[in-house]
């Protein structure tokens, strides 16, 4: 049975994003071994508190992410 972690930083994604994530990574596995995994494969979500996360020797908030995704940098 696969587990699945998924490591976010905290406050980025919303309750509904994070529901699309489980579900997707939960159809990539049934994709790759049939619909008998669905069952049994588990994802988890964790979350990091902002500015516990680092890149580079930086630590990134996620104000820090946002503006990425709205196309700035950091």
């Amino acid at each position: 049975m696969p587990l699945i972690d998924i490591e976010l930083i905290e406050g980025v994604f919303d309750a509904r994003q994070k529901q699309a994530m489980i579900g997707k990574i939960t159809d990539a596995m049934v994709e790759i071994e049939g619909e008998a995994m669905r069952s049994v494969t588990w994802v988890r979500v964790h979350e990091v508190a902002s500015g516990h996360w680092g890149i580079g020797g930086k630590g990134m908030t996620a104000a820090d992410v946002k503006a990425i995704q709205a196309g700035g940098r950091k």
